[in-house]
C-alpha cells in the first residue's frame, strides 16, 4: 500500500523555535492556553499534536501511540517527520492518545526520586481546551488558573507523586495547554 508524504514545518527553523516557545510557554505557565502555527497534514490527532511531535521528539525519544490514534498514515509520518521509535507504555519516553486511550497514568515511567526526570510526557487529545474546570496552583501561577482536565482523581493522585509522576500536554486544534506534575489542583 503506497502512503501519501504528508508535510511537516514549511521552515523546519523558524517553526520548531515557535512551537517550542509556545510548548515551553504553556508547560511554565500552567493553565494558559497557546495557540501554534498549524502544518499542512492531514492526520488522525490534531495540528497542535503533530507541532508537538516535530518539536519534541526525534530519533532518540521513543514513543507510544495509543490505539486510537495508531494508523498507517500516522506511522509513517511520525518515522518520516520525527524518527521517533515506536514503544509500549512503560518503554515510552512520550504518549500520545485521547485521555481513554492513554489512562491509566501507572502505565508509564515516573521517574525515581533520584532521577525525576526520567518520567513519561503524555500528548492527551482532546475535543476543545478551556480555562475551566478545577483550580490550579503551584510554580509559574501567580495565584491561581483554572484547566479543564480529562480526569481530575488521577491527576490529582500524579501530583500527589511529586517529584514523581507524568507530565502532561492537553492538545486540540491548534491549542496546547500544559499541567506539570508539580501543579496542584483543587476541586472548587
Amino acid at each position: 500500500m503506497q502512503i501519501a508524504a504528508q508535510r511537516g514545518f514549511d521552515m523546519p527553523a523558524y517553526d520548531s523555535a515557535n512551537a517550542f516557545r509556545a510548548a515551553m510557554s504553556a508547560i511554565a505557565r500552567p493553565g494558559t492556553i497557546q495557540t501554534i502555527a498549524p502544518i499542512a497534514a492531514d492526520l488522525p490527532f490534531s495540528q497542535a499534536a503533530a507541532v508537538l511531535l516535530l518539536t519534541l521528539c526525534d530519533h532518540e525519544t521513543s514513543l507510544f501511540l495509543a490505539p486510537d490514534l495508531d494508523t498507517p498514515e500516522a506511522r509513517h509520518w511520525i518515522a518520516f517527520h520525527c524518527g521517533a521509535p515506536l514503544a509500549t507504555k512503560a518503554d515510552a519516553m512520550f504518549a500520545l492518545g485521547s485521555w481513554d486511550a492513554l489512562a491509566p497514568l501507572d502505565d508509564y515511567a515516573q521517574g525515581t526520586p533520584e532521577y525525576p526526570d526520567r518520567s513519561a510526557t503524555l500528548i492527551v487529545e482532546m475535543p476543545e481546551i478551556t480555562q475551566a474546570g478545577p483550580r490550579l496552583t503551584g510554580p509559574g501561577i501567580q495565584t491561581e488558573a483554572y484547566l479543564a482536565l480529562p480526569d481530575t482523581a488521577s491527576l490529582m493522585a500524579n501530583h500527589a507523586k511529586f517529584p514523581r509522576g507524568v507530565d502532561l500536554f492537553l492538545t486540540s486544534g491548534c491549542q496546547i495547554a500544559a499541567l506539570p506534575r508539580s501543579t496542584k489542583i483543587e476541586v472548587r
